[in-house]
């Protein structure tokens, strides 16, 4: 290789590099290994990490630790969906394109919208991804200021990438407040009135449920574009956004179908109404009709795809997460309507209980006491957040998420996430835990 590229050794290949950053001597690496001793380092490092299923979990931000039916990986890992390659030819795809727009027509039945994409990476890119959507509609079409207001109770990571998303392209983002319980403050999202969007989360990062939202419209107008960012689970209770105004909604779907995978993979959903529809991100899927007259499914209005026209390119989604996406289409079919709402009530009931066992709990304060929530909810601690959860990690439970982390203001938060399988004996493990350390802290 370097004869072909003029070069005579490693070192003149690297003389470009300065001498005082270089590093000298051998990479301190092991030698050589067999696939034995390999397999067995592997196994050996992998069983450092702590499987969230191997003791009391109540960690969740923004992702479930979810039980997935044995059935949904054992359809998945099927040839036809496991290795299909993108479906251009869509007289040789019609079961996996059919496949994909069964999914989409489940999502736009649980956000009540008309028209949902095929997913996006993970809800922080379709958060981002709608907000930018909107600005292009919007300013398009009633020549309205690309600015965009956004709920203050945002978690940051998903801010970091919705400020990576409009930085540079002209979006002036605006920031909304919340009110000392926890809600939006309506009255300076009344700010909005007149803006290309506004972007709200229903439960926002405390787990906090806001029925005030559903007075949004009202307070924004019917111009300003109302993006809602869900947990998809809840929506088997609750009213679905697009029928209290929402023009686009997006979450991530990962409840459905997945673990948390450490992260990812993952996916997000997108949906929208059809005004949305010519510019919004991602690949959708049509039903039509062929030429015997028999239903026929292909990808439609895919101008907007980078892999077909790049200089025209409303997104730089130019794929999916298709093959988990539609394991969360498998999850869902198998739940059904009934399945779900049942599946949303023992997340409530178990969120309850966790609250109702806590208070018992001399010192510890809860951060929105008076305030409907969802699988999530914020506690304070007097000391250290982190120190709280150390410990009751030396005991054995994965006692929440350390909120000062995000906030470095909210130094003793700790963000508490129930699921459908947290058990009496999670709570009383939890309960325990917190309270020992509670007894030893100054």
């Amino acid at each position: 290789m370097l004869d072909i590229i003029g070069l005579s050794s490693m070192d003149e290949l690297f003389a470009d590099i300065p001498e005082d950053i270089r590093f000298e001597g051998p990479l301190p690496l092991p030698p050589p290994q067999s696939e034995e001793e390999i397999l067995r380092d592997a196994d050996r490092l992998l069983g450092a990490n702590v499987n969230l299923d191997s003791r009391p979990s109540f960690l969740s931000a923004g992702l479930a630790r979810n039980f997935v039916p044995a059935m949904v990986p054992m359809i998945a890992t099927r040839g036809e969906f496991l290795t299909s390659y993108t479906p251009y030819q869509p007289e040789v795809s019609q079961g996996m394109l059919q496949a994909m727009w069964e999914f989409q027509t489940m999502i736009s039945e649980l956000v009540g919208l008309p028209i949902s994409n095929v997913s996006m990476y993970d809800a922080s890119t379709a958060a981002a991804e709608a907000i930018t959507c909107a600005v292009r509609v919007r300013s398009k079409k009633a020549d309205m200021p690309n600015t965009v207001y956004i709920s203050d109770f945002v978690p940051p990571h998903r801010m970091s990438v919705i400020e990576n998303y409009t930085q540079g392209v002209g979006i002036e983002i605006r920031k909304i407040p919340h009110r000392e319980d926890g809600l939006l403050d309506l009255e300076a999202a009344s700010s909005a009135h007149g803006s290309c969007a506004i972007y709200v989360e229903q439960p926002n990062a405390f787990g906090i449920l806001d029925e005030g939202l559903m007075e949004l419209r009202n307070v924004v107008g019917e111009k300003t574009a109302i993006i809602v960012g869900v947990d998809v689970t809840s929506l088997g209770i609750i009213e679905p956004p697009g029928e209290w105004g929402a023009d686009i909604v997006v979450g991530e779907g990962q409840p459905f179908g997945i673990g948390p995978t450490a992260g990812g993979p993952i996916y997000g959903i997108f949906a929208c109404s059809k005004d949305f529809l010519r510019l919004m991100p991602g690949r959708i899927v049509g039903q039509s009709i062929d030429s015997d007259g028999k239903t026929a499914y292909t990808l439609t209005l895919s101008t907007r795809e980078q892999h077909i026209r790049r200089h025209r390119a409303t997104s730089n989604i130019c794929s999916n997460e298709t093959l988990i996406a539609l394991m969360g289409a498998m999850h869902m079919a198998l739940l059904g309507p009934v399945g779900l709402e049942t599946l949303s009530t023992r997340v409530l009931a178990s969120t309850r209980m966790t609250i109702e066992a806590l208070s018992t709990i001399e010192g510890l304060k809860f951060a929105y006491p008076n305030s409907p929530v969802f699988r999530e909810f914020a506690v304070k601690v007097p000391g250290k957040s982190s120190d709280a959860i150390n410990h009751m990690d030396r005991l054995g439970v994965i006692g929440g998420f350390d909120l000062g982390r995000w906030w470095p203001d909210k130094p003793s938060w700790i963000l508490i996430g129930c699921d459908e399988r947290t058990s009496e004996s999670d709570i009383s493990s939890l309960c325990d835990a917190l309270s020992s350390w509670m007894e030893e802290s100054p």
